[in-house]
């Protein structure tokens, strides 16, 4: 597998053969600076947004060249960070779960040694949370601090600098700022349809946008550092938002609020052999997602690129053809599991929910300290939503389908229009090939993750065994598509040897609610599954269908499995019967008390368990 680069079917031809440049090659090699800002979609003014106040990147689009179709794989930061670092989809070397810390393969080498090696002094200033273990990124770097400068440079040597900006970051609307002290006026905010028009709604997107000018002005004073150094006609200068985002449904959603970001390069007119239009100042609507960054940098320096990059290069001498969707992935935020995967060509974004049975606002400790967050649960509550605005509240579909370039905001689900079958068929057979040749380990319930690979990498793992993958995906489509028609199969498939083909059955059962009464036989014989993620499936399907006693007995007894992950997946479940009852209480009380004092950030049971004390009222 890993001499295969990127699925055909996601490229429009298969890859051209690049003509000799016209244009002299100058002998040194270009600096490149990245300039990246944290959760913030395209509201700037060069895409425009007149609401927005940015001139130094309107700027910068005028003097280079703005991407109209520049997506995040993922729609959050960590996920994100790694599929940038590494060049292959997070999803398909086991670190899409925000956050995690699982070990990257050898196989995979992180761009930064490669420029490295190509001769570049390369420094991070200096986010890293690179959502794998962070002993192998120890090194990667020349520098990496927050004092990290590509001034400390060897003389003649090109560098690579980046500098990152958390300045726009979800943070900074969780705490209001006077409404008197706010330069962006609240009432003169355009809100999105699905948004209600609260308060405090129109208070966060007018903040948001002041933390948008902010952020603007510190990347004036990097591009003003980097002219008063003298290199700005050395230095190739891309600027881009890691994902989309803060206000409800868009960081973490695989929507285009959530995915799509700013995307800016200014080529210095030595290099206009890389130029990917005629003249800076220009439009470029290739699809660009991060994935391709790092065979876009090793294109620009003169690298070979590596067979394992799943990316396509959109600069340079190894630049590909145009591709015809970008891929995007969510798995569990924090402690709330979901997943969906997502294709996005020109004008289509084509969803896969393979949980509907999960509401998209499933409540998240992080995210609900955002006053905006908590004034739209609090009017769906009261019954103040219209139908546009409920729909984050309520169970998914299995599949959604947007003419995006027509409807923006993505609030038109065009997947059961038989006008749009066509569209739908030739997304999802697309999204099933990416699937299934990048191996996404997401089809994989996490609890199995060490029990499976031991101490192998995922991607190792994944690359090693003889998974019944295509069937696997498969079975998961089955599972979520909530049909009723499928019940046989997938009460037979309970029954499989492979767990993970069982892990989907049972989830396909639980989605059918009770439309599986008849599967209650076959789900009892599954409660004492090896695997513990099916058995806790397993066990909320049992409660939904009435046995609610051995369900919830089987959900607390796993609360005592010692992998954290497979607690937080009880816990999820748990939530979700709805049952309060005293010993459901106690042993939440109990995983809550028998933890304290333990600071492991990534105890996402803690998350839950403190979450449920509240929701339920518990006070110690």
């Amino acid at each position: 597998m890993e001499s295969l680069k990127i699925p055909l079917l996601l490229c429009s031809a298969a890859l051209p053969v690049i003509q000799g440049c016209k244009e002299s090659v100058p002998d040194k090699l270009p600096n490149i600076l990245w300039i990246t800002t944290e959760d913030n979609s395209p509201f700037l003014g060069c895409y425009g947004d007149s609401f927005a106040t940015s001139p130094n990147l309107d700027k910068l689009a005028s003097q280079g060249f703005l991407y109209t179709h520049a997506y995040a794989n993922a729609p959050v930061s960590a996920p994100t960070r790694n599929t940038i670092l590494t060049g292959i989809y997070a999803c398909s070397g086991g670190h899409h779960h925000m956050r995690s810390r699982y070990d990257k393969s050898d196989v995979i080498h992180c761009y930064p040694e490669l420029l490295r090696q190509a001769g570049y002094y390369c420094t991070n200033n200096s986010k890293e949370d690179y959502n794998i273990n962070p002993e192998q990124t120890k090194g990667i770097w020349d520098e990496s601090s927050k004092t990290a400068h590509y001034g400390n440079r060897k003389p003649g040597q090109p560098f690579f600098a980046v500098f990152n900006s958390t300045i726009s970051h979800e943070s900074s609307i969780h705490k209001s700022i006077p409404t008197e002290q706010l330069r962006h006026d609240p009432q003169k905010v355009k809100l999105p349809p699905y948004h209600p028009d609260t308060p405090e709604m129109r208070h966060d997107w007018a903040q948001y946008y002041d933390k948008i000018e902010d952020m603007d002005a510190w990347a004036g004073t990097v591009l003003k550092e980097l002219e008063e150094s003298g290199e700005a006609e050395n230095t190739i200068v891309i600027y881009y938002g890691d994902h989309g985002g803060v206000l409800p449904r868009s960081k973490r959603f695989t929507c285009e609020s959530g995915t799509r970001v700013p995307f800016l390069v200014r080529i210095p007119e030595k290099y206009k052999y890389l130029y990917p239009a005629e003249q800076p100042g220009t439009k470029v609507d290739r699809l660009i997602s991060f994935v391709d960054l790092a065979p876009t940098l090793l294109s620009i320096v003169g690298s070979p690129i590596p067979d394992w990059m799943q990316g396509n290069a959109f600069l340079g001498k190894q630049k590909s053809a145009d591709p015809g969707y970008v891929f995007m992935f969510r798995g569990r935020m924090d402690e709330r599991y979901d997943m969906t995967r997502s294709l996005r060509d020109k004008q289509y974004r084509y969803i896969r929910n393979y949980m509907p049975h999960r509401i998209y606002g499933q409540h998240n400790n992080y995210q609900w300290q955002a006053p905006s967050m908590q004034s739209w649960e609090r009017a769906f509550l009261a019954g103040q939503c219209n139908e546009v605005q409920s729909i984050f509240w309520n169970p998914k579909p299995a599949e959604e389908l947007y003419d995006t370039e027509n409807d923006p905001w993505e609030v038109r689900n065009l997947a059961g229009n038989p006008a749009y079958r066509e569209t739908l068929e030739r997304m999802r057979a697309a999204l099933n090939a990416q699937v299934n040749e990048i191996l996404d380990t997401g089809f994989i319930p996490e609890g199995e993750f060490y029990i499976r690979s031991k101490d192998m990498p995922l991607y190792d793992y994944m690359r090693s065994v003889k998974l019944p993958f295509t069937e696997i995906v498969e079975t998961a489509n089955l599972a979520s598509d909530g049909d009723r028609k499928n019940l046989g199969r997938l009460t037979e498939l309970l029954k499989s040897d492979e767990s993970i083909i069982r892990y989907w059955a049972a989830t396909g059962l639980l989605i059918l609610k009770g439309d599986a009464k008849s599967a209650i036989p076959q789900l009892e014989k599954a409660l004492d599954d090896p695997s513990p993620d099916v058995a806790v499936v397993v066990a909320e399907a049992l409660y939904n269908l009435g046995k609610k006693e051995i369900g919830i007995d089987a959900i607390l007894k796993t609360l005592e499995h010692p992998d954290i992950f497979v607690r937080n997946h009880a816990l999820n479940a748990l939530e979700n019967t709805g049952d309060k009852s005293p010993k459901v209480q106690q042993a939440v009380i109990a995983l809550d008390e028998g933890s304290k004092g333990d600071k492991n950030p990534m105890r996402y049971d803690l998350r839950m368990t403190s979450w449920l004390k509240e929701k339920w009222g518990i006070k110690q």
